[in-house]
């Protein structure tokens, strides 16, 4: 499943980022690389997501995390 589809409030470990290599180099320099552990603060509708990684509060837009594969996991 994809980063954008965790609930508000869940947890998700990244298992793949997909992407041009400009994309994966950007997010993989902010932190999220596979078996990362993320924790959704925000997933409003046509809004940025927030996400908080690593001791960091980061803001995803819709099509970033389209290419960010996870899988859920209990918070």
């Amino acid at each position: 499943m994809s980063l954008s589809e965790v609930k508000e409030n869940g947890a998700a470990v990244v298992t793949a980022v997909n992407g041009d290599t400009r994309f994966i180099t950007r997010i993989t320099s902010i932190g999220l690389t596979p078996g990362c552990k993320v924790s959704v603060v925000k997933n409003d509708k046509n809004r940025p997501m927030l996400v908080y990684s690593r001791d960091t509060m980061i803001a995803l837009n819709r099509n970033e995390c389209q290419g960010i594969e996870v899988e859920e996991v209990n918070a």
